[in-house]
Formats: C-alpha cells, structure tokens, sequence
C-alpha cells in the first residue's frame, strides 16, 4: 500500500470503519449538517449519473416513460390504503406549517402559529398514493393501459440511525409505478423488473445477486408479492439491493382508479411498483472494495483510464504530452473516459495512491524513458498487476483491458459469495456459524413465528424464497414441522 494511504483501515480490522472511512476519503459523500441527511459529491454523484442514465436506457426498452410527481402527499392519501400507511407510520416527515416569522427579538425566525395547515403534509416516502391519486385522472378504458411510468427523485423516511449510501433520512432513487388491465400483465411486469434490476447489477455493477420473493413479514406495506435481488457483502451479510411489487387491486381500489374493460364493465386497475436507491452505491463499495480504496468495474467508472506522466526536462515533458494526445484520442472515440494528470502540483506517488484510492480501472505511466523504448506503464486496479507493453496498440489493448477488468471483478465477488452458500438443517449449528456471515438455504415452515424467532435468536432474516435453487421436502430446523421451501437467511444490511 502507498504510504499516502496508511489512514485507511483494513478491512479484516473493522469492515464497518473501513466502509464509513472509504466513503469520505474516496470524496464520494460527506454527512451534511441535516440530521441524517448525505452530500453526495461530484465523485459520488458522477457513479450515480451513470447508474440512472444505464437503468433509465434499460426501463425504456421496456416500454417505461419517465415523470414527476410532488414532493408533499396529503395526509389522508396516506390512510386509504392500511397496510400501507402502517409500513410508513413510523418513518414520515410532516409539514405542518407554510410560513415563517421574525422573532420577537429581530435576531431569528419562528413558525408562524398563525399558518397552520388545515391538513398536514407528508414528505414522501414512496409515492403510490400520490401517484394512484392520479392515475384516477388518466385511466377510463382497457385503452389507456398499460400505463407504465418512472420517477427519478428523492425519498425522505425519518431513520435513528444512518449511514452513508446505506440507509440515510433522505436518498435517491427512482420508482416505477404501472398500471394494467388484468393481473397476469401485472405479475408479468413485476417479474420483468426484477429482472432487469439484476441484470444491471450483475453486468454493469459486477455484483452478483439471488433472485427470490420475500416472506409475508418481509413484503414492501400494502404488496401482495414482493420480489428481490439479494447481494452479498465482503463480511457475509446481505444488502437487498433491489425490489419489484405486485401490488394487486389494493391501491386501484383505494383511489377508485376503475376502468372500461373490453365487455364495457368497470374494472379496477392492477398495480405495481419497483425501485433502487442510491444504496446501490454502497453495494459496489461494499462487494469490489480493498484495503486501497475503491475498485470500480469499468461500465461504472467515471474515469475508467488514467494517464500519468513521469516529469523531465521541458522538452522532455512536452514530448510525452505530445505523444499522450493521439491515444487520448484514440480511447474517447472508443467511448472510453480518460483523464490526463499532468498536474505539476502533486508528486506521482501521491497521484498514484489516489487513483487507486478512488479506483480507477486502468492506470498508464510514461516518461521519457518510456518514450525513448517505445513503451508504457500498465496497471489494472483490481489485482494492482503491473506490466510494460509497446505503446503501439496500447488504446486497443486497454478496450480489451477493461472488458478482462470487468469480467474478473465480477467473478471474483462470485467466487466469494458462492463458497459462502451454505444448506443447514440443525438450528444450533446455524445459530453458531450464521453470525460470521454467509447465505444459509434452510428449511422454513412458513409461520411468522418461526420467523421472528429466528431473528430475536440470531438477527438474521428470511431474506427470500430463492430462484434458481432446488426445492426439496424436508423440516423446518426451528419448528421441526413441515417445510414449505427452502429460504435464503442472513443477517443483512
């Protein structure tokens, strides 16, 4: 490790220190002085605009338009739908007045008691209610659906304890709400999103994810079906880093949102909702990340090359920016962002540890020396290997470079998560080896008690009912009843 880089805690050390230091020193976010509330950085936003402008290209060619809806829910959009305001009770913001004062003193501001609102506003947490609430406006016939729209926008729920990218009072995110005229297309659309939630994470953000549907006690306030990807972290816990709702007839019925079927007679609609957050963020920290900083797969990466040249005499620098221009050149007609350092301020050792530390891809070096052998420095930042290569070519090499990056990084975080998939029958066996982290596959008999048991034992959850893993009868390991499945359990994030 550069000594520039002795600050940063190992992981093995303290994963969760390590985490909230590489957030800050990599300049991706900050805590503001809000409470609970991030400041996302340039560095940290430019990964989140390539998220959104990637997902939002993969939302349309299905057939997704984006909009917007207000920030304020009236507090009575909230109490149509029961389970819904049940699940977000506890997490609202309420604005209760419109207009400040000056105090009695001249050296201040109060709220005017005197502009009370006649009904309070709630900063959304999620948008359906408001969202349905119009939908009565544009749905009265088969004809106007499918109705499929998109927001990109900020949420607000009022969270004791925070952290950066993870869990913050306000973050952003987007959400997509549909509606259809009969619930297979519902259903159909549900499972559709989730899929493309994880084809996201696992070919641009490297991340590999199990696909399955939550239990009953795990299901988004007011679903009747929620699906999820689930990833895992470097210390073995879980991250749910994506969810698709089928929401049913709840919020049709709720806001009276009917329709003229094909027969002339009122329907309701068929709902659903789907999102990710900006905790995404913390997923690609969480599962690439080393004891230097970031590692960033490529597709994500806001600078995927960096060059670095190795100073001389004046001539000899102006000979080596010379010969930087053609391959710069050369990898922008690519599509390949590349960032040219000839800052003299920094020497390029320090220059060096920060690139890693905010892990750009690919690294090149080239001095007059290089010049005078034709050749150039390579580094790749996810095994931090070092090669000399003819310059000849290099731009080429490097394309072929970052896709060989990508692939590794994503093998790699499959590797690891693979070999931490355990099955486990014996519930004092999962009770001894579940608190140092992996994804059990156990038998569940599908009661709300076993559940809640299991996590007041151990603080593990069901995260899902799994896709993609073999069902086969068995016991439940707490209860000793008949399974139902087996369910994916971890503790989680």
């Amino acid at each position: 490790m550069a000594k520039e880089l002795d600050f940063l805690t190992k992981r093995s050390e303290d994963y969760s220190r390590w985490y909230n230091e590489l957030v800050v020193k990599a300049d991706l976010a900050e805590q503001s002085d809000v409470r609970g509330c991030m400041v996302i950085k340039p560095y940290g936003y430019a990964i989140w605009e390539k998220m959104q402008r990637l997902l939002d290209d993969r939302f349309k060619e299905t057939g997704v338009q984006n909009a917007y809806f207000p920030l304020l829910i009236p507090k009575s959009f909230l109490s149509r739908e029961a389970e819904h305001v049940e699940g977000f009770a506890k997490e609202c913001a309420i604005v209760t007045h419109y207009r400040l004062k000056t105090n009695g003193t001249g050296d201040g501001v109060v709220v005017d008691p005197a502009a009370k609102l006649e009904e309070e506003l709630i900063i959304r947490p999620t948008s359906e209610t408001i969202i349905w609430n119009t939908f009565k406006n544009w749905i009265h016939s088969y004809r106007d659906l499918p109705l499929v729209v998109n927001q990109w926008c900020n949420v607000m729920r009022w969270e004791m304890r925070t952290r950066l990218f993870l869990r913050t009072s306000e973050f952003l995110w987007q959400e997509g709400h549909t509606a259809h005229a009969t619930r297979e297309e519902a259903e159909a659309r549900t499972r559709q999103m989730i899929g493309v939630y994880a084809d996201f994470a696992e070919k641009v953000m490297a991340v590999p994810v199990i696909q399955g549907v939550k239990s009953e006690t795990e299901r988004f306030a007011g679903a009747l079906d929620t699906y999820t990807i689930e990833a895992m972290m470097q210390d073995g816990k879980a991250l749910q880093s994506g969810t698709s709702h089928f929401l049913g007839q709840n919020f049709g019925k709720a806001f009276d949102v009917q329709f003229l079927n094909k027969e002339n007679q009122a329907e309701y609609a068929w709902a659903t909702s789907w999102g990710v957050s900006t905790r995404l963020m913390g997923a690609l920290i969480m599962t690439h990340s080393d004891d230097n900083g970031l590692v960033l797969p490529p597709r994500l990466a806001p600078i995927q090359v960096v060059i670095i040249p190795i100073g001389g005499k004046p001539e000899q620098v102006a000979a080596v920016d010379a010969a930087v221009a053609p391959i710069m050149d050369e990898l922008k007609q690519m599509g390949i962002s590349v960032k040219y350092d000839n800052a003299d301020n920094r020497r390029p050792g320090f220059k060096f540890a920060d690139y890693e530390l905010k892990g750009v891809p690919v690294r090149l070096v080239l001095g007059a020396r290089d010049l005078e052998n034709g050749t150039v420095e390579v580094m790749r930042r996810d095994t931090l290997e070092k090669e000399t290569r003819q310059l000849e070519g290099i731009a080429e090499y490097v394309r072929q470079l970052l896709d060989d990056i990508q692939q590794n990084i994503y093998q790699k975080a499959k590797a690891y998560r693979d070999a931490r998939i355990y099955e486990c029958d014996n519930y004092e066996d999962f009770k001894a080896r579940v608190k140092d982290g992996g994804f059990f596959l156990c038998h569940w008999d599908g009661t709300a008690e076993t559940e809640a048991k299991i996590k007041e034992d151990t603080q593990a959850t069901i995260r899902c009912v799994p896709f993609g893993f073999e069902q086969t009868p068995g016991v439940d390991m707490v209860s000793g009843k008949p399974s139902v499945a087996r369910v994916l359990i971890a503790r989680s994030y």
